[in-house]
């Protein structure tokens, strides 16, 4: 195939645009793909992970309650009592420093978490053969969840059947004695 621009090499590097579901192709040479002003093939690297991690954090604005004193005070002077990071140094670095860090930063993290993972909690895997009552409590804590939310929506007959499947569980699992 021959480059679109010149038409007299051969076409090495395929671009393919997607903008609002119309797809556009072109097939250019490596010499017309250099000189092309819409696309830049800098070899050097632009992206990182932790400037998008840092970037995520710094564009929140979150703040944290200064024990001592009561008052808001910025997360970027949080620091870690055990590894003495502070919360400016993990969003440059992209990485927590020790265990007590999850604790010290808790409060800015969980919005992060939240929005990246869907919840700040991890909730695992459980065994198919070994977790009958691990999976039974997730469960119920689940239906609990959708009965508050079914009665603050005031879907009563909604909840009443989720109470009875709620009823139903704990019979069952009383009479296997688990």
């Amino acid at each position: 195939m021959l480059c679109q621009k010149c038409q007299k090499r051969t076409a090495t590097i395929h671009i393919t645009k997607i903008i609002n579901n119309k797809k556009t192709e072109k097939h250019l040479c490596e010499v017309c793909a250099h000189e092309s002003e819409e696309m830049d093939f800098s070899l050097e690297p632009t992206f990182s992970f932790h400037q998008l991690l840092a970037g995520l954090l710094g564009g929140e604005g979150i703040f944290s309650q200064a024990g001592d004193t009561g008052t808001a005070a910025p997360c970027t002077e949080m620091k870690c009592k055990s590894c003495h990071l502070t919360y400016s140094q993990f969003r440059q670095i992209g990485r927590l420093g020790c265990s007590q860090c999850y604790e010290t930063f808790a409060s800015p993290l969980k919005p992060f978490l939240r929005r990246i993972h869907g919840s700040y909690l991890h909730n695992g895997k459980v065994p198919v053969r070994t977790g009958g009552a691990l999976r039974f409590k997730k469960k119920k804590q689940h239906l609990r969840e959708e009965l508050q939310k079914k009665i603050s929506a005031e879907a009563f007959e909604e909840a009443a059947r989720i109470r009875d499947e709620l009823r139903q569980m704990a019979e069952k699992f009383e009479e296997r004695g688990e």
